[in-house]
């Protein structure tokens, strides 16, 4: 059997990113049945046959079946009630300076922290040196947490999406390239895709962005830094992109910022100024 299906349950997802992804999968074969309940599973022969309720219903026969469970937090055999350290099925609680309940004993990872990538358990392990040795402050709150989804192509995110914003009453101006008008990305066949950046309403202030393309995880980190650092679109506008590469995407968001300093007004201002000087 040549069919592969996928069954995505998770709605709370940026759904022009996943769109972008869905549209590849159905490109690469893939059949996807969205929102569908699974009601009995049995055997017939060598293929397991799945009854199907929902937005999809009926009968879907295939060759094996892949269930994600999630994860439950390894805490056997450490003795965490001897130590008074206090913990749930979610984990071993923490404060923001990973300190739990006893205040000389630290967790990092994902035994105690939501966002479950490696790259934050490193920065969690960091936090807890600086604390637990140096008698240091820092915060797991002060983090900005970039995310990587390794489809084709990738999904990378960091920071807040538009509604978050909103929800936050922080208005916003959103700015988005498409990987079709980059040439790299055109000569290499990638071109499916776009970068999508929230910046604060009139400001160049970097909220946080999305991207999709074959190297997004790649691409992230030139946002996630301009964010850590406090750049702005007018800081990666002025810095030479080499070329030809699929970042010059992320150039061309910053370049349409500019563009939009040069309001109606500037540019009489611009024209009577060169008017004047020839």
């Amino acid at each position: 059997m040549q069919t592969q299906t996928l069954f995505r349950r998770d709605r709370n997802v940026n759904r022009t990113a996943l769109g972008r992804v869905e549209k590849a999968l159905v490109r690469d074969g893939v059949r996807l049945n969205c929102c569908a309940q699974i009601t009995a599973i049995r055997r017939e022969g060598e293929e397991k046959v799945l009854t199907l309720e929902g937005e999809t219903e009926g009968e879907l026969r295939v060759d094996a079946i892949l269930v994600g469970v999630g994860r439950a937090p390894n805490v056997e055999g450490l003795d965490l009630e001897a130590a008074v350290v206090e913990y749930d099925r979610a984990g071993v609680s923490v404060d923001e300076r990973l300190q739990t309940s006893q205040p000389r004993i630290y967790a990092a990872g994902d035994i105690c922290f939501p966002y479950k990538f490696t790259h934050t358990a490193d920065s969690m392990a960091r936090i807890v040196i600086q604390n637990a040795l140096f008698h240091g402050r820092a915060k797991t709150s002060a983090l900005t947490i970039p995310w990587s989804t390794y489809t084709d192509p990738e999904i990378a995110h960091v920071g807040l999406y538009e509604h978050e914003a909103e929800k936050q009453g922080i208005p916003v101006d959103t700015f988005a390239v498409e990987l079709a008008t980059v040439d790299r990305a055109i000569l290499d066949g990638e071109d499916e895709g776009f970068v999508k950046v929230h910046v604060k309403e009139g400001t160049d202030t970097i909220l946080g962005a999305t991207i999709v393309a074959k190297h997004a995880g790649d691409m992230i980190s030139e946002i996630t830094l301009a964010i850590v650092s406090r750049k702005g679109l007018g800081t990666i506008a002025k810095t030479i992109h080499p070329y030809p590469t699929q970042a010059e995407a992320i150039k061309k968001i910053a370049d349409a910022y500019s563009r939009t300093r040069l309001t109606p007004f500037v540019k009489s201002l611009f024209m009577k100024w060169l008017a004047w000087t020839r």
